[in-house]
């Protein structure tokens, strides 16, 4: 090898070694896969790589659920990234609900990144069953599906609004509700997630549906966020619809640096209109979401948000 193939060897290896060093890593758990939020997971990994031009390499890893994402804190370092409704933060750090006697100091840590699409109720009902309102479901059957939150929800607001034991509940799961719907074997379906939602969409492209909306005395009820579906979200809705949702966000630790963590913030909404255009839940994030994000932001992210001018609480510094 020739000297001046030497140094150009040389100086390839330290040009590699450089973007080895420059390159950061993160792990970010979610939910199971084949779920939205764990396809969603995926699509802040693609957007990520790209936003950085390689930058930040995001590994996906499949979760059991909200609650394990928070366990893990415990026994995790500064790259990891995980999606929990907020207000299982506040029950951690505070030791109560499903963290009773779990408690540990690390909770103290957990820190907001950004919000991502929240767990959006809806309630189906084919337009030949003359439902139109929660009152109208009075006799007919209810698809709930099982083990889910949309089931436990649902199965909630159906006692709240009188409805117990007036509804047949169809002994079947949520991956059937479609084709039942559309054969006449239930009259309607209560599914929870990120709108719009893929089984919401081709029910109402194979056939005539209404989507419930609740009135501001039923969304008090259920003691959770008012949420808005936009009018033409779906095929034949012509106006918008009223819900309630389960708000989730991204988080990590103190000990993620706050220089990634801001690089993982300014990227995420910089390339939410990009992932807007590949999964049209997107489309329904936005920056006035943080308000429901009731624990402290990352010092990293709160540095993007002055940066633009979004304006946070107290408590969220």
């Amino acid at each position: 090898m020739t000297l001046n193939m030497m140094i150009a060897a040389a100086a390839a290896l330290a040009v590699s070694a450089s973007a080895a060093m420059a390159e950061t890593r993160a792990t970010y758990k979610s939910a199971k896969t084949g779920s939205s939020y764990y396809q969603m997971g995926v699509q802040i990994a693609e957007a990520m790589k790209t936003g950085t031009n390689g930058d930040i390499s995001v590994t996906v890893e499949e979760s059991q659920g909200s609650v394990q994402n928070v366990m893990e804190v415990r026994a995790r370092g500064g790259d990891y990234v995980f999606t929990t409704p907020p207000a299982l933060i506040g029950l951690a750090q505070e030791g109560k609900a499903m963290f009773e006697g779990k408690g540990d100091a690390s909770f103290a840590d957990i820190r907001a990144l950004f919000p991502i699409p929240s767990l959006t109720m809806h309630f189906v009902a084919s337009a030949d069953s003359g439902i139109e309102t929660f009152a109208d479901m009075e006799g007919k059957t209810v698809l709930l599906g099982s083990g889910s939150f949309g089931a436990t929800e649902g199965e909630k607001y159906l006692g709240l609004f009188g409805l117990e034991g007036k509804v047949t509940i169809a002994d079947s799961e949520l991956s059937n509700a479609v084709a039942a719907l559309k054969n006449g074997q239930i009259d309607a379906f209560v599914t929870a997630g990120s709108y719009p939602a893929p089984n919401v969409i081709e029910a109402a492209a194979s056939s005539e549906v209404k989507i419930l909306s609740l009135s501001d005395e039923q969304i008090a009820m259920t003691k959770r966020t008012r949420l808005v579906i936009p009018a033409g979200t779906y095929a034949g809705q012509n106006s918008d619809i009223v819900t309630t949702s389960l708000p989730v966000a991204a988080y990590s630790t103190v000990k993620m640096d706050d220089d990634t963590a801001y690089l993982l913030t300014k990227t995420y909404w910089e390339m939410k209109e990009k992932m807007s255009g590949d999964a049209a839940w997107w489309a329904g994030v936005s920056t006035e979401m943080l308000g429901n994000i009731t624990t402290r932001i990352h010092p990293g992210a709160i540095r993007y948000y002055q940066e633009v001018g979004v304006p946070l609480t107290d408590a969220q510094m």
